[in-house]
């Protein structure tokens, strides 16, 4: 691909290639840029293209619209699939998405990714293995997949796992938004800088490296906010179960506790468990591969299950947030339910 040739204005992922830079603009700005299966597929092939191609040297990727780079998954989709009784498009999309954050975790040549504004599941994903990862006084970044009666996924538990302290169980279990200065202090952003330069520092990219590119426009991302509620978070989210974390929560003066309790006690109590013994075994795994074949069984086994599908009609569908979750209580949750969201799938473990 040429200089200045790119895709057409209405496709839902615009191709460049400036100077050295190649460009993959996520464009589905009224969405906040939620991901389709074709975007998926459109990211991971333009990535292997240019992972031979000299003339690329560093990859950016970038939101359009001013809301955020990115707000997840194009789940709406899935979810109607899942009531029609075809749960392998929604395999298919969560396979390939998969393989292609693992492309992204191990790629050759650097990826910028401006993660600007809103960076949602699907976003972390397409961001959060890049080797230069952009915050800014704009962002908010979150797995948020428990909320819909799923677990963090596209290699979120791997990130999250690897957090100082607990703090990966908080935001994992939650689905808590933190700011830019939280995901530079918690090392899930390499960089801070002002969202009004992100247009130069891409032209900039065009002919220089990234590291000095971005060192040139780095700025001060401030205090972290959720840095300062580690001690409750330590002491409450090293409890063995779910039910021993909301207890903690509640024994703490900290209103932060208290209203992270509130939150785990309305979320889905499979999902709730499902993602902290995910949290905890992805930080034995060796490596990115391994978290996301790991993640594929989970996900496999949500589309199968109840409250993935409920927890998207309650919120994005019917839009009453008002979810039936069964098994309703966490009390209900055996540990024999939460381990079968471990075993391989009957159509077989992911590939990559």
């Amino acid at each position: 691909m040429t200089d200045a040739q790119t895709a057409q204005p209405t496709d839902e992922l615009l191709i460049e290639q400036r100077g050295r830079l190649g460009v993959l603009t996520l464009n589905r700005p009224k969405a906040i840029n939620a991901l389709t299966f074709e975007m998926v597929k459109g990211i991971r092939a333009q990535l292997l293209e240019w992972k031979d191609d000299d003339s690329v040297q560093t990859v950016l990727v970038r939101g359009a619209g001013d809301r955020g780079l990115c707000a997840g998954g194009d789940i709406v989709s899935i979810y109607h699939s899942i009531k029609a009784g075809d749960v392998a498009e929604g395999e298919e999309f969560f396979a390939t998405e998969y393989a292609m954050n693992h492309l992204i975790g191990d790629y050759p040549k650097p990826i910028v990714a401006f993660q600007d504004g809103i960076v949602l599941g699907g976003g972390v994903g397409v961001s959060g293995h890049a080797s230069h990862r952009v915050a800014t006084e704009r962002t908010r970044w979150g797995m948020p997949e428990t909320g819909i009666g799923f677990v963090p996924d596209v290699g979120g538990t791997y990130l999250i796992s690897r957090l100082p302290s607990e703090f990966g169980l908080h935001v994992g279990m939650t689905g808590e938004h933190i700011t830019g200065a939280d995901a530079v202090a918690l090392g899930l952003s390499t960089h801070h800088v002002s969202s009004e330069t992100l247009d130069e520092i891409a032209a900039a990219l065009e002919a220089e490296e990234p590291d000095a590119v971005l060192e040139r426009f780095a700025t001060e991302p401030g205090e972290s906010p959720l840095w300062q509620q580690r001690p409750w978070i330590d002491e409450c989210y090293a409890k063995d179960t779910p039910a021993k974390i909301i207890e903690a929560l509640r024994a703490r003066d900290e209103e932060a506790a208290h209203k992270a309790a509130d939150r785990l006690e309305k979320l889905s109590p499979t999902a709730v468990s499902v993602t902290l013994a995910a949290v905890r075994r992805a930080r034995r795994a060796k490596d990115l591969a391994a978290v996301l074949k790991t993640e594929y069984r989970t996900t496999a086994a949500h589309l199968r299950g109840h409250d993935f599908a409920e927890g998207i009609r309650a919120l994005l569908v019917d839009k009453d947030k008002n979810p039936q979750w069964r098994p309703a209580t966490l009390d209900e949750v055996t540990p024999e339910l939460v381990e079968s969201h471990f075993a391989e799938p009957e159509t077989g473990d992911l590939t990559l």
